[in-house]
């Protein structure tokens, strides 16, 4: 696998967009990053998984997924070594973090939308 291939698989999925992060590119869902190709330089994608996901994916498969280093990579950033994926590997992996985000937006919106409500509670009024 490739950058294209990263890029053609992150795209396909449902609600996926391709920005630019500090001059790389990324991809969102519901304007949220789930991956980007900030290290594509060094033959890597990155996704944005939860550290236990990135935990997983690390112990099954050590040659194909390494934690991006630093504190972005002890919270779920993993890069993928692209040369080493199979397209169904890349496409699990992207899938997987695009649904995190999802789930993620989804949640977001819950709680913004009940804390909306609890200020626009019945007989209240505000500024009076």
């Amino acid at each position: 696998m490739n950058a294209q291939d990263f890029r053609r698989i992150a795209l396909s999925l449902e609600g996926a967009e391709e920005g630019s992060h500090m001059g790389s590119p990324d991809f969102r869902v519901g304007g949220r990053i789930f991956a980007t190709l900030a290290s594509q330089n060094q033959g890597y994608g990155n996704l944005m998984l939860t550290p236990e996901h990135q935990a997983a994916y690390v112990a099954e498969l050590p040659e194909v997924f390494l934690p991006v280093p630093g504190g972005w990579g002890r919270m779920g950033a993993t890069h993928i070594r692209l040369a080493k994926a199979s397209e169904d590997v890349l496409s699990g992996a992207l899938t997987t973090a695009w649904k995190l985000r999802v789930e993620t937006n989804r949640k977001t919106k819950r709680i913004r939308r009940g804390r909306a409500e609890r200020v626009r509670a019945p007989g209240k009024t505000h500024g009076r």
